[in-house]
């Protein structure tokens, strides 16, 4: 055991009492594998009174008998425990993380070297600070180890073989409350409270689900961007989700409603993709009814034939063959098998009962698809028009936005200011009237404008037309003029040749007279 004591079993016995595992005086267990629950060493199978050589198993130890303390042996001293019928030393209240004791009753003579040799082998001794007087405070590396020292507590200690009284004193080992224990215990406490809010965090992040990213603050280039997304159809939650937040942010104003109506009309037009879509579906849910309408006709035909094979065995050609038993069964069968017969062909007719009322309602819904067939070729005008009208809503929005602008700054005026004021806004009102049809008219005007301008373009067509007709007559025109010049001087030249010759002959003529 390597302790100096008559009885090893004593120090093993006294800290069982204590309710702690038995330790031995330099902070190794004695019994390694000691169970305090158990009160023996694991491994070992409980005692049985049924085991050879026991008759009877002993009585447990009652928690109020006292502990059996054994001298103590040292180099420079001997501790001698106190009577065990006296009660046990009174104690103070343990602070937390305590790692000190104090104590006293220790002898004049004696020295930090016999303290040290005393109490180390309670564990490790970190200070000793002895005061003038008969009492000192020891700080221990653990907790554990004061335990150890309190075990020591009401012992008498002697200084060799003297029994002077400046050599003798009785040992109170108690309690004491040191600033650095409350620290390092303070401190370990707020690690532990740092690890658990650490862990439940990871717990919490490990269960939420992750939040989405921020929304980036307006600007024309992100503007520019989110316009893009909207038109793609794997981005499109995501960029109405930033236009979303960035009207209740309120980023429209007057610079910026052209690009918040373009984007609002991007995503009126993705309403198409997702009624196709809903389409689309129908669809594939109209096929899984047809399927699982199959389906059901061809295990309803199965669960006739079963039903017919129990009716045929419930004859009396076969019904007599077979045992009380044999014929229970089958009759419970056959109860099962209409009940789950009739509940099937239910379902199927209410699926058909559906299909009829569905087929009803495209009967009477018929002629309304004739009229949108008939109608499609105005979805395009009608879209035009749909713009514009929402064009003109957007303005009119915006003038009765500054209309309640005015009238929020306005309402505290007196009366008369309102009476004004209401002259102001109905001019107002009816300013806006005279925009709406003058808007109005400005269409109107654009549309006629716009055909006048075809019929121009028709007419300047025909025009050159005949421009091109007319240089093409005027080109034949010169050439015949060119040749009708030719011939004509052609004539007059012989025509001068006639007068000279007949100039010459009647010349001669003269000559020879």
């Amino acid at each position: 055991m390597g302790l100096p004591m008559s009885d090893p079993t004593a120090w093993a016995t006294a800290m069982n009492n204590l309710g702690m595992a038995p330790m031995g005086m330099t902070g190794q267990p004695l019994l390694p594998d000691f169970d305090p629950a158990l009160g023996m060493m694991t491994g070992i199978p409980p005692i049985n009174p049924m085991m050879p050589g026991l008759g009877i198993v002993p009585p447990p130890i009652p928690p109020d008998m006292p502990a059996v303390k054994e001298i103590i042996h040292c180099k420079s001293c001997t501790l001698f425990p106190p009577n065990p019928h006296l009660p046990p030393p009174a104690t103070r209240e343990r602070p937390p993380g305590c790692k000190t004791v104090f104590v006293g009753g220790l002898p004049e003579n004696g020295t930090e070297q016999i303290i040290m040799e005393v109490f180390e082998q309670c564990g490790e001794v970190i200070a000793i600070r002895k005061s003038k007087k008969n009492f000192c405070h020891i700080r221990f590396a653990e907790e554990f180890m004061v335990d150890k020292a309190l075990y020591l507590s009401g012992y008498r200690i002697r200084l060799g073989s003297s029994t002077d009284k400046k050599d003798t004193g009785r040992l109170h080992v108690d309690f004491a409350q040191a600033r650095d224990d409350l620290y390092e215990w303070e401190c370990k406490q707020r690690m532990l409270a740092r690890e658990e809010r650490h862990r439940r965090r990871l717990e919490e992040e490990r269960f939420h689900p992750p939040s989405p990213p921020p929304v980036v603050h307006y600007s024309d280039h992100e503007c520019s961007i989110v316009a893009e997304k909207l038109k793609d159809d794997t981005k499109f939650s995501e960029a109405v989700q930033t236009l979303l937040t960035w009207i209740e942010r309120g980023e429209v104003n007057r610079r910026t409603a052209n690009n918040f109506y373009s984007m609002i009309q991007s995503a009126n037009s993705h309403i198409r993709r997702l009624v196709n879509e809903k389409a689309a579906h129908e669809k594939e849910m109209e096929e899984a009814k047809e399927k699982f309408k199959l389906a059901l006709s061809g295990i309803l035909v199965q669960f006739e034939q079963i039903v017919a094979v129990y009716h045929s065995a419930s004859k009396q050609k076969a019904w007599d063959h077979f045992t009380k038993a044999q014929r229970k069964n089958i009759s419970v069968w056959c109860k099962q098998a209409e009940e789950i017969r009739n509940i099937h062909n239910d379902e199927l007719m209410g699926i058909r009962r559906e299909e009829e009322m569905e087929m009803s309602d495209e009967e009477i819904e018929d002629p309304s698809e004739m009229k949108e067939t008939d109608e499609s070729a105005l979805v395009s005008q009608v879209e035009a028009l749909k713009e514009e009208n929402d064009s003109l809503r957007w303005q009119l929005d915006a003038y009765r936005n500054e209309v309640e602008l005015l009238k929020q700054e306005h309402g505290k005026a007196s009366r008369d200011e309102d009476t004004t004021k209401e002259q102001q806004l109905k001019l107002l009102q009816q300013a806006l009237q005279g925009m709406q049809q003058h808007l109005l008219k400005v269409q109107d005007e654009y549309k006629k404008r716009e055909a006048e301008l075809e019929k121009v373009k028709e007419d300047k067509l025909k025009i050159e037309a005949l421009l091109e007709t007319l240089k093409e007559q005027q080109s034949v025109a010169n050439e015949e003029d060119k040749e009708r010049d030719v011939t004509d001087g052609q004539g007059n030249v012989s025509k001068v040749n006639c007068c000279f010759s007949q100039y010459f002959i009647e010349g001669s003529n003269d000559i020879s007279l």
